[in-house]
């Protein structure tokens, strides 16, 4: 039985001066103006309004289609904060609502928001190069051809490596489960395709953890999530925290409904640390990210980015081959960008049902958080509401009238 729905809705109008033009890796960067959204510089209310209002209506619509139990959305720019909308509750069953203070499994915005985090500090820092193969920093991952896969092909799944396999099947613990992963042997050559590879992510999790001495769960917190404030975001959150996090599946696997605890089952087996899946966030929390990449890195004071890095791992790799930067997804017009984004936007979507997209040209950026896993995996009606809210948001933004942009 479907419980009734709470709305939580919350508009302000900060916004614009100058902002990051993706460019490829190599050439300087190049800092363009960006949009002018009024002549105050700000959002006007009516537009905030109207954007809060949008994305009321499309996420009232996914409880109604019965797409996820509940959901935070979170609009903004370089600035801050536009609109922010939670609807549903935590659960199907009786649970609290849906507000700012929820915690989110990422999934795989975990490659994005930690994994890719991490490496983007470790290359500017000279400490990991790209182009150099992943035995200079991984030498015990042998086989076939493995020798020729870089870091770069890992960050844009062109490594050859296998999408997935079962290692919460296959494994006993966490130690033969990472064993497996660095036993899998590629399915092709580097390079000739992409393959979106949780292995890969796993790999380059471990790249990090090599290269810094430190694991995620620790790396992060100091280098990346405390220097920008984001202070509900983790891996292993514990057990105080559950009245703020949202169930997920029903998992066949662990035999009971998860709270609280990763859903991916591969994260899970090797021990719920991992730079493909496991982090736990809020929407207030990733907006400090993504206000972080649209001033170039910095956020109140603190630069955890700088644009150069910004924009070698945002630009596309390989265009013949994929949509892929390094480690962020790009814009297609068919993915859940939506269509309205520039070709400068870059984003990524999580299994549970979250996604985020960042668009510099439009100074702007999309969050959406749900649980449209709960209670089961098998509902796919994420996909038109991802799509749906993109789309009404840009669309929305570009309604000021006095809005410009300038080339």
């Amino acid at each position: 039985m479907r419980r009734a729905r709470h709305s939580l809705a919350f508009a302000t109008t900060p916004i614009l001066a100058l902002t990051l033009a993706c460019s490829h890796a190599g050439p300087p960067v190049t800092v363009r103006p960006r949009t002018q959204v009024s002549s105050a510089g700000e959002v006007a209310p009516s537009i905030a309004r109207r954007v809060a209002d949008t994305m009321r209506v499309v996420l009232e619509k996914g409880t109604r289609d019965s797409a996820f139990p509940g959901a935070f959305a979170i609009v903004g720019n370089h600035a801050g904060i536009v609109a922010r909308i939670g609807v549903g509750h935590l659960d199907w069953a009786t649970s609290p609502a849906v507000d700012g203070n929820t915690m989110w499994d990422l999934a795989s915005l975990t490659k994005v928001v930690g994994m890719t985090s991490a490496m983007m500090q470790l290359v500017e820092q000279g400490k990991v190069d790209v182009n150099a193969p992943v035995q200079r920093y991984l030498p015990d991952w042998v086989g076939p051809n493995k020798e020729r896969v870089t870091v770069r092909h890992l960050l844009t799944h062109a490594s050859g490596l296998p999408a997935w396999r079962p290692l919460y099947k296959e494994a006993t613990d966490a130690a033969s489960a990472m064993r497996l992963v660095y036993a899998t042997p590629l399915d092709t050559l580097p390079g000739v395709r992409m393959v979106y590879s949780d292995l890969g992510a796993i790999l380059l999790g471990e790249i990090v953890r090599r290269v810094s001495g430190e694991p995620l769960d620790v790396y992060l917190p100091k280098r990346v999530f405390g220097p920008l404030g984001m202070t509900s975001t983790m891996y292993k959150p514990p057990a105080s925290m559950l009245d703020r996090i949202a169930w997920t599946e029903f998992d066949p696997w662990r035999r009971r409904h998860l709270h609280g605890e990763v859903h991916d089952e591969n994260c899970a087996m090797l021990g719920g640390v991992t730079g493909h899946a496991g982090l736990f966030s809020t929407g207030e929390d990733l907006a400090r990210l993504a206000m972080a990449y649209l001033n170039h890195g910095t956020l109140d004071g603190r630069r955890v980015f700088s644009p150069d890095v910004i924009a070698r791992f945002t630009t596309i790799d390989n265009a013949s081959l994929s949509n892929r930067a390094l480690g962020w997804e790009k814009p297609t017009g068919a993915n859940s960008g939506g269509h309205k984004l520039s070709a400068s936007a870059f984003g990524h979507t999580g299994f549970t049902g979250t996604s985020i997209w960042i668009d510099p040209e439009r100074d702007a950026f999309v969050i959406l958080l749900t649980n449209r896993v709960n209670p089961t995996r098998q509902n796919s009606r994420i996909g038109g509401v991802r799509i749906a809210l993109a789309d009404a948001v840009m669309t929305a933004l570009a309604s000021d009238p006095s809005s410009t942009t300038r080339p």
